[in-house]
């Protein structure tokens, strides 16, 4: 069984409630079709019920009314949502009445569901941008507990499985902070030792990525990664994390014997934590790529409770594999 096979079984498990706000959309549509059918979660499908069940007779799909259908013109829930926006919000303006306007976009009425306990997690992106995803995220689900940076991970399996572990790693942040501090690269390290472990069941060894081992070169970049490494270890000190580490350090033994003789995470490291969005972003291409390596994500991390942008580029599949991943983000919490 492949890591996205039993990601979805996993799911199955859960039986967590999704919201889909673009329930009009043809992929996802046919990704809650596939959902529904093999119970990966419970979905509700924001949208016109009468043009989701015309759209799901034209695609041939016969389990699409096992999903809650919601239309955000007749959901009466509003008020109460609208009321829960205005507490929430009211120092910077927010009333009643104009959270009922809001309430007419499916996002926000999709992130009000998580905010009022009717759902437990959400997934869209495939025809709007990553902050009209994310934007009602963190104004009313805000960031976890001890959590202030929202940062995106993925989950990469590569072909050769005698690195990270049997080939499957963590690498992060690859999509949200551009230039994270010290302090934000110390909640990106704990954050993503959990979703490795949550998601893809990884015995999480957090490798804090430089240029530099152990002090073998001098410069302020140097320095973010070390502060970020104590920072860390101080915030989850249960947790095996070290640094700074050039990356053959974290994953070759060989080397990290030479460089960082004595460490628990080099030469073993399974979690990459990347010391900008730069970096982890062509990182995780650069194996994708040239490795031919699975990526599975983003998975955005750091929320209260699971927010996941999809591209607007992305296939029925990757609807279904980040709703699973919704689900266990969501029972993991």
């Amino acid at each position: 069984m492949t890591l996205l096979e039993q990601i979805r079984e996993n799911a199955k498990k859960v039986n967590k409630r999704i919201v889909l706000p673009e329930g009009e959309e043809e992929r996802t549509l046919k990704a809650a079709e596939t959902i529904l059918a093999e119970k990966i979660a419970q979905l509700v499908l924001i949208g016109n019920p009468e043009t989701i069940a015309q759209k799901a007779a034209e695609y041939g799909l016969t389990h699409i009314g096992e999903a809650t259908i919601v239309d955000p013109k007749t959901c009466d829930k509003k008020q109460k949502y609208a009321e829960i926006m205005a507490e929430v919000r009211k120092a910077k303006g927010m009333t009643v009445e104009k959270a009922l306007k809001q309430l007419d976009s499916p996002y926000f009425l999709g992130t009000l569901m998580i905010k009022a306990g009717d759902a437990d997690g959400l997934v869209a992106g495939a025809i709007c941008s990553t902050a009209d995803t994310i934007r009602p995220a963190l104004q009313y689900i805000k960031t976890a507990p001890g959590i202030k940076t929202v940062s995106g991970a993925f989950i990469i399996v590569v072909p050769n499985k005698s690195y990270g572990q049997d080939g499957v790693f963590l690498f992060a942040d690859c999509a949200v902070t551009i230039d994270p501090t010290a302090e934000q690269l110390a909640d990106i390290a704990v954050i993503s030792a959990k979703t490795a472990k949550a998601l893809a069941g990884i015995d999480p060894k957090v490798a804090m990525l430089s240029f530099s081992t152990k002090g073998s070169a001098q410069h302020e970049h140097v320095d973010k990664v070390v502060e970020a490494t104590k920072l860390a270890q101080q915030a989850a000190p249960e947790l095996a994390i070290d640094g700074e580490l050039q990356l053959d350090a974290a994953l070759v033994q060989k080397v990290a014997d030479l460089k960082a003789n004595g460490s628990h995470v080099a030469g073993k490291a399974n979690v990459l934590v990347f010391p900008s969005l730069e970096a982890g972003n062509i990182g995780y291409k650069l194996v994708q790529r040239l490795a031919g390596a699975d990526a599975v994500g983003p998975i955005l991390q750091g929320m209260a409770a699971p927010v996941n942008d999809l591209s607007r580029g992305c296939f029925v599949d990757d609807i279904i594999n980040t709703v699973a991943i919704t689900a266990l983000q969501a029972a993991a919490k």
